[in-house]
């Protein structure tokens, strides 16, 4: 049996029509940038998060940097996220000229460990970026109490959470602003580039509306240097109409999660992932842990399934910030992860008896011994 680790193609099948209808009504119409079915989603998809407003933009990249640039990161500033998510999170900091300024995530989570942030604080730190990430949220409380105790704005990085929830709530309506990334394989997946950015202050939405306009407040009147980070009309539409098989397709998401932890349970050097008191995860993936992570991946891929690795380098010991002064061992968790965490497949269409197949292949390569070379 082949199993892939994601498959676009079988979502795609099931809403053609619906998908065909919605781009040739943008054809017909002319709104490719910007326009009608921009604000469409724009509004649907501040009221899924719970905001009263929503800016879409150009990818979940432009989401992180317009929205900082929104709060007044600048040159001089640091802005403390963590080490263990996509390169993006803390690209956009430097985008704004700021420093990224990392504190290490929890043994369980993987999401930023609160007890560790205040030491990150200085009188330069002007905003906190936690990531929920493969679909979990932060443990925002006790991030948002210390932000609170300093003045220091919240963004959260939701670009892997849509539809997740904190006590509740809905990622992106707890700290400032939300930010999130429609990549296609997202679990809200445009057809191309798009992103958003959620937030119940007008200000700060009039602004990065703004900004992602080359700064114009009117045509032709430029009151900031801005980028062009517009969302376009198709992928407006698209979203507009996957928007509602969401909450449907986050379900699967979680069948699948437990049938995973349910078959996989006790199966040998293999940690589950955890689904936190706090969280409603989504699972945009599914990461478990093992020290045989590549011992583990060959043998699947030769048995037909394909795995995926979230992230085998951490983000102070990627090349581009070569720059900065963290070593190997300056955060010992998002290390560790870096070099266990394995990704079975996950996606909304996956079968019960594929995810039976991946189980039985993964507890019998995982139980065999491992020869000495």
């Amino acid at each position: 049996m082949k199993v892939p680790f994601l498959n676009l193609r079988a979502q795609y099948d099931a809403i053609a029509q619906e998908v065909e209808h919605s781009i040739r009504e943008v054809l017909e119409t002319c709104a490719f940038s910007g326009g009608p079915y921009v604000e469409r989603f724009e509004e649907e998809f501040a009221s899924f998060c719970g905001c009263s407003r929503a800016v879409g933009v150009g990818s979940g990249t432009d989401a992180l940097w317009l929205a900082l640039l929104g709060l007044g990161v600048k040159a001089g500033d640091e802005v403390i996220t963590t080490p263990n998510s996509f390169i993006a999170t803390a690209e956009a900091v430097s985008l704004c000229g700021a420093e990224p300024v990392f504190v290490d995530v929890e043994e369980q989570s993987y999401t930023m460990d609160p007890a560790l942030l205040e030491r990150a604080i200085t009188p330069r730190t002007r905003a906190i970026i936690p990531v929920h990430l493969f679909g979990q949220t932060a443990d925002m409380d006790p991030i948002l109490t210390i932000a609170r105790r300093h003045g220091i704005a919240v963004l959260e990085d939701a670009c892997q959470a849509h539809g997740a929830e904190y006590k509740g709530r809905p990622v992106g309506s707890i700290g400032d602003a939300g930010c999130f990334s429609f990549y296609p394989g997202k679990n809200l997946g445009a057809y191309g580039e798009a992103g958003c950015v959620v937030t119940g202050n007008q200000q700060l939405a009039d602004r990065i509306r703004m900004l992602r306009d080359h700064g114009q407040s009117r045509k032709y009147y430029h009151e900031v240097v801005g980028i062009n980070g517009r969302m376009d009309g198709i992928q407006g539409a698209v979203l507009s109409l996957k928007l509602k098989y969401l909450e449907a397709w986050n379900r699967a998401r979680r069948q699948h999660a437990a049938l995973y932890g349910e078959l996989l349970e006790g199966a040998d050097s293999v940690t589950l992932p955890r689904e936190m008191p706090y969280a409603h995860h989504v699972y945009h993936v599914y990461a478990l842990r093992s020290p045989q992570r590549q011992r583990l991946i060959d043998a699947l891929a030769t048995k037909g399934v394909a795995c995926g690795v979230h992230y085998p380098v951490p983000i102070h010991l990627q090349r581009a910030y070569a720059s900065r002064s963290e070593q190997a061992g300056s955060f010992p968790v998002a290390e560790r992860c870096a070099e266990e965490l394995l990704s079975l497949p996950m996606f909304p269409e996956l079968t019960e008896e594929q995810i039976a197949y991946v189980c039985a292949e993964l507890g019998r390569i995982a139980a065999a011994p491992v020869l000495a070379t």
